[in-house]
């Protein structure tokens, strides 16, 4: 009898399965994946759904085997390695149900030398959340009219690199890397494997069947701190695993929390967030104002930043100027929601143009992250705020600090 299935036992065989073949980076990796095989089970029954992204940097990192091993486990699963928009729409469209998509390669699309793909990032965008439809014409030359296609299913992709931010933050990220000479994993025979992993896929179509309404009315709980978008991604197999019961609920927020985690510390930001984040913590550092030529002094020494070395709009790289420095601010916002603009700074008989940190500090606010123990205003490294004829790097960080209280005339000018 289906309702004798124990889901805990069952989540474990699946884990077991991935074991024998996949070799993923940490234990939160096993959890996630084991999820995210069931989660696709119960696509019906979900609001929303987590796409899953194996990621790596070279070639032969074990990404290809993740996604067929999932194959294995997941219902009408569908491998393509490129597809055009129209023939995804049309797939989760198809009589035969809602699709398992499985993509590999996606560096092909989305990578370097892809090109444009808008389209295919639109459908992947957008089908993580029940009720997305793209609108498509259907029909040949003047019998043709408009269709709505729904592009709401489960997707894992694999691929060298990274991919386009709005599809990262709908993902679970797995960083995948090559094995190191003492892990050993089983080979995969398709012939003998196969049959085994479409074993369990039943057991679980079997077990997702009886908590199918329990799933569709659950609102799991989320660990301290995920909230947002991330908590949309793991709500899903957060209720899986409180359906399983057993080890797996404390297992999965665990995942939940470390992978967010890793996933936000690998994150490549926006050179506009880079650039908000470096002015916070390492320009400003609590002074109320700064000429542009301070900032670009500080900005261009640092050595693990991208200022002295900018390349825009594939042209060849060159230091960060005035006026990209301005282009990029201007992107964002101040307080009464305009856009951020240099302004006069008086420093004593001039009035060069510089920034105010009360023009900056709701963009701080809302686009930077925070770290752990400090403020958004905490200081961490040098800023220009010294007597004429000192150098920058010289200035001990004590008399950085004291420039909060004193005047902008003490600023050296730079050109």
């Amino acid at each position: 009898m289906t309702d004798t299935i124990d889901g805990a036992a069952l989540l474990d065989e699946v884990e077991a399965f991935h074991l024998r073949f996949n070799i993923f980076p940490t234990e939160h990796a096993y959890v996630a994946v084991t999820l995210w095989d069931a989660h696709a089970h119960l696509i019906d029954a979900l609001d929303g759904t987590a796409r899953i992204a194996f990621l790596s940097p070279e070639p032969g990192s074990g990404k290809s085997r993740a996604l067929e091993i999932i194959e294995t486990l997941t219902p009408r699963s569908a491998t393509t390695v490129n597809a055009s928009a129209n023939a995804l729409f049309r797939l989760v469209a198809a009589d035969a149900g809602t699709p398992t998509l499985l993509f590999d390669e996606i560096d092909t699309v989305f990578g370097p030398k892809a090109g444009g793909n808008e389209e295919v990032r639109g459908f992947l965008n957008s089908g993580y959340r029940r009720g997305a439809k793209s609108l498509r014409c259907v029909g040949e030359g003047s019998e043709q009219r408009a269709g709505w296609f729904d592009s709401f299913c489960a997707v894992a992709m694999a691929g060298l690199g990274s991919l386009p931010d709005t599809i990262l933050t709908r993902s679970v990220i797995i960083r995948m890397r090559k094995k190191a000479p003492n892990e050993k994993c089983e080979p995969y025979r398709r012939r003998i494997h196969e049959k085994q992993g479409h074993i369990l896929r039943d057991q679980l179509a079997d077990w997702t069947d009886t908590i199918h309404d329990q799933i569709a009315d659950a609102w799991p709980e989320m660990p301290e701190g995920v909230t947002d978008r991330p908590a949309d991604v793991w709500e899903p197999l957060l209720a899986v695993a409180d359906a399983a019961g057993g080890h797996w609920p404390e297992r999965a927020r665990t995942a939940c929390v470390a992978l967010i985690k890793a996933a936000s510390e690998g994150d490549q930001a926006s050179l506009g967030v880079k650039l908000l984040t470096d002015l916070r913590d390492r320009v400003f550092c609590g002074v109320d104002r700064m000429p542009t030529a301070a900032i670009l002094e500080v900005l261009l020494q640092l050595d693990d930043a991208p200022w002295a070395d900018l390349s825009e709009d594939g042209q060849s790289s060159k230091p960060l100027t005035a006026r990209a420095l301005s282009r990029l601010l201007s992107q964002y916002v101040r307080p009464d929601n305009t856009p951020i603009k240099p302004r006069g700074i008086r420093v004593g008989s001039t009035t060069p143009k510089g920034y105010y940190a009360e023009d900056l500090s709701d963009a701080w606010a809302r686009y930077c992250p925070l770290t752990p123990g400090k403020s958004a205003t905490s200081a961490t490294s040098a800023t220009p705020q010294v007597s004429e004829g000192e150098s920058v790097a010289d200035t001990p960080s004590e008399s950085r600090h004291m420039f909060a209280e004193t005047d902008t005339r003490q600023l050296r000018i730079v050109g």
